[in-house]
C-alpha cells in the first residue's frame, strides 16, 4: 500500500521545492534535528551555503553532505549572493509564453476553422506547417485557440 503524502511534502511538490533526492543528504543538522527537512530544497541549499560561509567548511565536503555537486554549489552561492533567499528558488521549466503561435498564425487559423468547423488540430497543425514552414504539435494549437476563446 502506498504511503500518503503530507501536507507539507504536497506544498513543496507544488511550489517546486520538493528535493528530489532527499536521501543524499548527509549533514547532521539535518540528520539529528527535526526542524531541518531534506526534502525542502531551498532550506538544503540555504544551509550549505551557510555552512562554507559560516562554518568554513569546505565546498567539496559541504556540497557531496548535501547531495550536490561543487559545481552546483558554486552556481547557488552566486545565485544567492546576487538576488538572496529567491534566487535559490528553482524556475519554472520551458517557455513561459506562446512563442511560436503568432497574432498572424492565429488569425489565419481562425479564418481556416470560419471556412471548415470540422477542422481539428492535427489539421491545423499540417496546414501551418504547409503555409508558415513552422511546425507546432496539435496540443499546442488546441491549447492556443482555447486560449484565444478563453479572452474573447
Amino acid at each position: 500500500m502506498k504511503k500518503k503524502p503530507n501536507g507539507k511534502k504536497l506544498c513543496l511538490k507544488e511550489q517546486g521545492m520538493l528535493n528530489a533526492h532527499p536521501d543524499r543528504v548527509k549533514d547532521q543538522l539535518f540528520l539529528e534535528n527535526d526542524f531541518f527537512d531534506p526534502q525542502d530544497l531551498l532550506q538544503v541549499k540555504y544551509e550549505m551555503i551557510r555552512k562554507v560561509e559560516r562554518d568554513e567548511a569546505s565546498v567539496t565536503s559541504s556540497a557531496q553532505d548535501f547531495g550536490f555537486s561543487r559545481l552546483s554549489f558554486y552556481r547557488l552561492r552566486k545565485d544567492f549572493k546576487k538576488g538572496g533567499l529567491a534566487a535559490l528558488i528553482p524556475e519554472r521549466r520551458g517557455p513561459r509564453e506562446v512563442h511560436k503561435l503568432t497574432e498572424e498564425i492565429m488569425v489565419c487559423l481562425e479564418t481556416e476553422i470560419s471556412k471548415d468547423k470540422t477542422l481539428k488540430a492535427r489539421a491545423l497543425s499540417k496546414f501551418i506547417e504547409a503555409r508558415f514552414r513552422l511546425k507546432i504539435h496539435p496540443r499546442s494549437v488546441e491549447r492556443a485557440l482555447a486560449r484565444r476563446k478563453k479572452k474573447k
